[in-house]
């Protein structure tokens, strides 16, 4: 693993986060497509970002924020306390972490775009 000045980026886990970027999910491509791509946020996202020991779904590298889209499994009671050991790890580096559930993202964009917007608006502000 590399230096804070690399965002944590695991070059280990690049095959993996590779491989998933071929394999997103319907959520994860709506995201990407309506909201994240080409600065349509005002800033860079990257799309499955190897950083610490997970990948992320999207990460700003510049606002240190990461948005992870959760399908049905993350509502296993396992799957549910390793999201929450995660998101603890990577708010611990300085990460902000927010999460959508997939229904949220396929049937409400424009409320998650205004979420993300809105917490763009709120890391710029404690700059």
């Amino acid at each position: 693993m590399t230096s804070n000045n690399h965002n944590y980026y695991n070059k280990i886990l690049r095959p993996y986060a590779s491989e998933n970027r071929k394999q997103m999910t319907k959520a994860e491509a709506c995201l990407w497509k309506y909201a994240l791509r080409a600065k349509q946020m005002g800033y860079t996202f990257n799309s499955q970002r190897p950083v610490l020991n997970y990948i992320a779904d999207f990460m700003c590298k510049e606002l240190k924020l990461i948005i992870e889209v959760d399908g049905g499994i993350h509502s296993m009671e396992e799957v549910a306390k390793n999201d929450i050991i995660r998101q603890q790890h990577l708010e611990l580096v300085g990460f902000k972490v927010i999460r959508f559930k997939n229904e949220e993202v396929l049937k409400e964009i424009n409320k998650v775009r205004e979420h993300i917007l809105s917490t763009i608006h709120s890391l710029k502000e404690k700059e």
